[in-house]
């Protein structure tokens, strides 16, 4: 399991087993229910053909207020420090964690090491876009 699973996982973003099956199960089990079924159909990643109507949509975790929870009374601020974030969410935070977490994100080479506030800052950004990219609604505001 990877760093960045591991933030989404304490913030209940973590896919179901069910949702991780191969792309090609749906395509079988629609074989196998209707004989009408023609191969080259396009499917939508939950299982359904591409465009139903039943197609299930990602659901949305209200990621600001298990933060805020969480972070209450600590004096810890998520909003603006990926080591505060972190810290939030009982994962390690110190700098070769970090440092870990940029690489398997795709950090800029020359943002790791050095001065670490810049890839703190690309961190803390890029972090809180794949929560918001696996269903957690981050505001707006904080993904500028």
């Amino acid at each position: 399991m990877g760093f960045f699973s591991n933030i989404l996982e304490k913030l209940g973003l973590k896919k179901d087993k069910e949702e991780e099956k191969p792309a090609s199960a749906p395509a079988a089990a629609a074989k196998k229910a209707d004989p009408t079924f023609h191969p080259t159909e396009k499917f939508h990643p939950t299982g359904a053909p591409a465009g139903a109507a039943n197609a299930r949509a990602i659901p949305e975790v209200d990621v600001v207020a298990k933060l805020e929870k969480m972070a209450a009374g600590s004096g810890l601020d998520w909003k603006v420090s990926i080591v505060d974030m972190l810290k939030v969410l009982g994962i390690d935070s110190s700098k070769d964690a970090r440092i870990e977490l940029a690489k398997e994100l795709g950090c800029p080479a020359d943002l790791i090491g050095g001065d670490y506030s810049k890839m703190n800052v690309w961190l803390h950004k890029e972090v809180l876009r794949r929560i918001a990219a696996n269903g957690g609604n981050i505001p707006g505001n904080l993904l500028d």
